[in-house]
């Protein structure tokens, strides 16, 4: 069984019955669950082996490099001058309206994706594939591009209110994704016997359910705050000020970044904050299946005519909203924009080298991820804890200070790799990481840890454990990681635009181009095209079933 503990009043009930009925069993699944925890304990207290540990502090070391340009940066002109910039009355203003935002934003992306997960992993509505792959389509769609779609209709809607809706959005996938991946993976053993006792649907949602959806309705959750907090495309189009927008026009109205920097080690501490408290959220629980016998799909729950016609209309609502009337703006454009002369050429050379980038920074950002989820999962205590912050310091910058940090470390001490295409995919991996890590995380949280400890009191050594074992279970993470950062790097705009190498374009920044002189009918072919290629995993993502 899949259970938290401690556990929710209604699940104890649950299994002080089950214990109840089973005699001398109930002994003998004592002495089992004190023998399970003693392995537990044993495993968390081993030393961490090399194999693990020395590609894990590399990673964090990795993603700590934006972090020492900015230190450095932001100190460049003396302490009293950063300190001057962080108290100043304008910062407490972005303070305020970047906080409103994103928790506006992680609060309606909890109700779509929970909602949407929900219904369509445990309810009996119609078409629940349909819907799931439709769930996870806005990922295709760029947060720029949803806001032109619904600025262009509704030109009232600019500001905090068109930024909010925006971003909810285009941002509600990293919720659905993960709390439909564990509804689909928990045993439904819990459930069906709350429901056996007596206890309605809301009642069995709120104390059974919920509680083994935290963890990934938290950490989409934390993902949502870090991409709201870095986002630049959205808040610029919407006319809303933010830190990322602030800090950007700093970098381009002026050679001194020392202001920006230190507006940008803000957002650092913000992020170590959100990082801290989602932890703090995860606690010491347990998730994963330890109970004998194979997986088993839940008992779909079975609407009545209003509920599923509720259901329904919520469902096709919500895409809509999020994808069929983005997509429908753009193909308007394309069809009765007077300023659409774009040829085919540069639109496959900028596919191309759009799917090659994403796909080279999607590998590197995985294999970075990799050890540092391990270590997280199987290994708690404070190397791991640095670790995993460390690993978190450059998804909630924006991408134009993480790409102006690699050119400054490549210019000083590794001039070859400057306006490079390698530099350009390190920095994807050190803004995307965070997206790769919480995918693999959430994977090895459902894997029972007892095989990784029978494989080694069989004579495995540490690298053959994780190869054989750790590795095989951790699979469907490391590709849901894989493909959820291969999509957000072909939306990437403001890094790529500054360290694409030259004569190299890729869709976003064509896009971008012809949208800032205002030719959106040219720039429609480019972002129909970058959502179509996106969609392809996004489709995927939606689709996968066990």
């Amino acid at each position: 069984m899949i259970a938290p503990r401690p556990t929710p009043p209604s699940t104890a009930s649950v299994n002080s019955g089950t214990a109840g009925n089973s005699g001398t069993g109930g002994d003998a699944g004592a002495g089992a669950d004190r023998t399970s925890g003693s392995v537990r304990r044993a495993v968390r207290g081993r030393r961490i082996p090399p194999v693990l540990a020395v590609p894990a502090a590399l990673t964090g070391a990795f993603a700590l490099l934006p972090l020492v340009y900015l230190v450095i940066r932001a100190l460049e002109r003396g302490p009293a001058f950063a300190w001057g910039v962080v108290s100043a009355d304008r910062t407490a203003g972005l303070l305020g309206n970047s906080l409103r935002l994103t928790v506006v934003v992680v609060v309606a992306t909890w109700v779509l994706g929970v909602s949407l997960a929900w219904l369509t992993e445990r309810t009996a509505l119609p078409a629940a594939r349909l819907w799931a792959v439709l769930a996870t389509l806005p990922l295709a769609v760029p947060s720029y591009v949803m806001s032109f779609s619904w600025l262009s209709a509704f030109p009232g809607i600019s500001g905090f209110t068109g930024a909010a809706v925006a971003l909810s959005l285009a941002c509600f996938p990293y919720v659905y994704l993960p709390v439909a991946a564990v509804l689909r993976g928990a045993d439904p053993a819990l459930e069906e016997a709350a429901r056996s006792l007596g206890h309605g649907p809301w009642r069995t949602f709120r104390s059974v359910t919920l509680p083994q959806l935290r963890p990934a309705a938290v950490g989409g959750g934390l993902l949502v705050a870090l991409y709201v907090m870095s986002d630049f495309g959205a808040v610029s189009l919407m006319r809303y000020d933010t830190f990322t927008r602030a800090i950007h026009t700093s970098y381009r109205a002026s050679f001194d970044r020392t202001p920006a920097a230190a507006l940008g080690c803000v957002l650092v501490l913000i992020t170590v904050a959100l990082v801290v408290a989602e932890r703090r959220t995860r606690g010491r629980a347990r998730y994963d299946r330890t109970g004998r016998g194979s997986a088993r799909p839940a008992q779909r729950m079975p609407l009545g005519r209003a509920a599923r016609t509720a259901a329904l209309g919520w469902s096709a609502a919500v895409a809509l909203a999020a994808v069929a009337f983005p997509v429908g703006t753009l193909c308007y454009w394309i069809a009765v924009g007077n300023s659409a002369t774009w040829a085919p050429g540069p639109l496959w050379e900028a596919a191309v080298a759009t799917v090659g980038v994403a796909a080279a920074g999607a590998v590197v950002t995985v294999l970075l991820a990799v050890p540092v989820a391990v270590l997280s999962v199987r290994h708690r205590g404070p190397l791991a804890r640095t670790l995993e912050h460390a690993s978190f310091a450059g998804h909630a910058l924006p991408g134009i200070t993480v790409a102006l940090a690699f050119v400054f470390l490549a210019v000083r001490y590794a001039e070859p790799l400057y306006q490079q295409w390698p530099l350009l995919v390190l920095a994807y991996a050190a803004l995307f990481l965070p997206l790769a890590l919480t995918g693999v995380r959430a994977a090895l949280l459902q894997a029972p840890e007892s095989l990784e400890e029978a494989a080694r009191s069989l004579g495995r050594g540490p690298f053959a454990t994780l190869r054989e074992v750790t590795l095989p279970l951790a699979a469907p993470g490391i590709a849901a990681g894989a493909a959820l950062t291969f999509v957000v790097i072909m939306k990437e705009l403001p890094a790529t635009l500054l360290l694409r190498p030259t004569g190299m374009d890729t869709l976003a920044t064509r896009l971008w181009t012809h949208t800032d002189n205002f030719a959106f009918a040219a720039a429609a072919p480019y972002a129909l095209t970058l959502v179509l290629i996106a969609a392809v995993p996004s489709y995927l993502l939606g689709r996968h079933r066990p």
